[in-house]
């Protein structure tokens, strides 16, 4: 046996094959399952040979249903045979379409847009899926294709001599659809080259010894995020992945903190509002058995990366050994495969405290004001729980310094070129404001079926969408170029606003609001309107919610200089949301202007 790893231009499959060969026996991937709210979890676990022979028998029956270019669409649980379907169609040289299937509740106009813009050749489930699958694209007038249950297969054992056609490095590998936060979803063309970059990426930015590394992972597998850092990224580096459902995270988030310490060097990833999650369900007994001095890398890879969300984490876990140096804030997105920029793991997160005016202008002049850090302590309301409310609210952040914006820096380019470009596509110097512009073999090759739409400048610059500025050498991410709201000339950041109403009041639910600009009537410009679910413990009385209306109207006029036009409290549930769980700003828009909110 060697430690050697493959060549560097291998493909995830021969570095899948390579590992099968020489450590055949080693932990490779395992799925933890709790069947109920009592379970400490049930372990199953795949070797490297185990992984590679059961990827294998997907790839020999998907030869057999579609030829190499076709499509092939994952509408299947989170688990083992998701990530050994996911490596078969590699195989295969089958386009893979890492999708879920029709009981994730909410996104059945989503999964059935998506699969009539792909056209699969074949659906991929398992035997307890199989039927809800067949009914789904029945119900919604899908082309009926074979629906294979992937667990059903059998499995051989196959030589690892014998001859294999291997994809082109720039054959599409899978399309990665966008969350659709801003537009409809587009599926991104991920070639077999750009997958391989994007983990060596992030192995490079986050991981000093693969030996030692194990990815603990709830996102879901057709996220981004999840594909690259639980599949991915241990196929090229060789170290072991452990997965658990999105819903068992939601149910108990304890359950991934103990997974969390349960391994040597562990590294994960989360949205933002799974921190905030984390510290309001714990309790005193829970915190006492956690052991957190062995995770590596704590990615928080939202939009935006909350100050006094990193706080309050590890303020809370502290007592349970969690090192602050952790928290790795980063920038992704699935045009560039997904990881772009980053820190390593011994870089403490960084606060830039930014002249509030400045940055409407578009400059970022730091200040020293004292007070102007954002803080809070432990007891946010979660998000996206499925029922439960956080037991108390969270403390209002510090607004008491209108003219300050606290910026989170999300590390340096990783493996790849990213300049801040003006309205005129020139690039502009530090700490100016712009669009987030990118090169590297990691970004994809455009929007599958979409030529029309263009994927790059013509100086061969991915185009993000996403405004930020470089302040000594790091990404500041200001917010989406779509999103801003331009008031009497001046910009102002959605997720900024956002802040400022749900800290000003606790009767609103902490990132489940959404703030965008309509047109005024008069045709004179814009104007703010913002739509905010309420807490699920509490029905607002026509006096509470005057009470409400006034005191957002009063903090978002001293933080903002903006005179609010419209505030709407909704049931919880109301404000749309992502596959991904960021909420949809123009889909919220979208609604409001259509009259989906009730009575403006």
């Amino acid at each position: 046996m060697t430690n050697a790893p493959p060549a560097a231009d291998a493909s995830l499959t021969e570095h899948l094959r390579h590992w099968a060969r020489h450590r055949p026996q080693q932990r490779a991937f395992s799925h933890v399952h709790f069947p109920d709210m009592t379970s400490a979890g049930l372990h199953r676990t795949l070797g490297w040979r185990a992984l590679d022979a059961r990827a294998r028998a997907v790839a020999d029956r998907l030869v057999t249903l579609a030829a190499p270019g076709d499509r092939a669409a994952l509408v299947m649980p989170q688990g083992l045979d998701y990530a050994a379907a996911f490596l078969g169609c590699l195989y295969a040289r089958v386009i893979a379409v890492p999708l879920f299937g029709p009981q994730l509740p909410g996104h059945e106009g989503r999964l059935t847009a998506v699969l009539g813009d792909c056209e699969p050749a074949c659906l991929l489930a398992d035997a307890a899926t199989v039927t809800s699958v067949e009914a789904f694209v029945l119900d919604h007038g899908l082309p009926v294709v074979p629906v294979v249950p992937v667990d059903q297969l059998p499995v051989q054992r196959f030589a690892f001599d014998e001859a294999e056609t291997s994809a082109a490095p720039d054959d599409i590998a899978y399309l990665q659809y966008t969350s659709g936060s801003t537009r409809a979803p587009a599926g991104v063309m991920i070639s077999h080259a750009n997958v391989v970059a994007n983990a060596r990426q992030a192995i490079d930015a986050l991981i000093t010894d693969p030996g030692t590394s194990t990815t603990v992972g709830w996102l879901p597998l057709f996220h981004d995020m999840g594909l690259v850092l639980s599949i991915a990224a241990p196929v090229v580096g060789g170290f072991p992945s452990v997965l658990m459902d999105p819903v068992a995270f939601l149910e108990n988030p304890v359950r991934w903190l103990r997974l969390l310490g349960s391994y040597q060097g562990t590294i994960s990833a989360a949205p933002n509002f799974a921190y905030d999650y984390c510290v309001a369900r714990i309790d005193a007994a829970a915190l006492d058995e956690l052991r957190l001095d062995r995770v590596r890398v704590l990615i928080n890879g939202s939009e935006p990366v909350r100050p006094g969300t990193i706080d309050r984490f590890h303020t809370t876990f502290a007592a349970a050994g969690l090192d602050p140096a952790t928290h790795c804030p980063a920038y992704g997105l699935a045009e560039a495969t997904v990881f772009v920029t980053a820190d390593g793991s011994a870089t403490m997160p960084t606060t830039v405290l930014c002249d509030t005016d400045a940055l409407a202008e578009g400059r970022i002049e730091t200040t020293a004001i004292q007070g102007a850090e954002t803080t809070s302590v432990p007891g946010a309301e979660a998000t996206s729980d499925p029922g439960a409310e956080a037991t108390s609210p969270p403390e209002a952040e510090d607004t008491s310094q209108p003219d300050v914006t606290s910026l989170v820096s999300c590390g340096a380019p990783v493996g790849q070129e990213l300049q801040i470009v003006g309205p005129d596509g020139e690039v502009l110097p530090a700490d100016h404001v712009g669009e987030i512009r990118l090169r590297g073999p990691n970004i994809g090759r455009g929007y599958w079926k979409r030529a029309d739409q263009p994927f790059c400048d013509p100086e061969g610059r991915l185009r993000t969408g996403d405004l930020g500025a470089l302040h000594e050498g790091r990404l500041l991410v200001t917010g989406r170029l779509k999103d801003v709201i331009i008031v009497d000339g001046r910009n102002h950041y959605p997720q900024d606003i956002e802040e400022t109403v749900q800290t000003a009041v606790d009767l609103v639910r902490r990132d489940r609001l959404t703030a965008f600009g309509v047109s005024r009537a008069d045709g004179t410009g814009e104007e703010l309107v913002v739509v905010a679910e309420h807490r699920r413990d509490t029905v607002p009385t026509a006096e509470a919610t005057r009470d409400v209306e006034r005191t957002v109207r009063a903090a978002v006029s001293a933080r903002h200089g903006l005179r609010l036009g419209t505030l709407l409290l909704v049931p919880p549930g109301s404000v749309p949301r992502t596959s991904s769980g960021k909420v949809a700003r123009a889909a919220s828009r979208a609604r409001y202007l259509d009259g989906g909110f009730g009575p403006r």
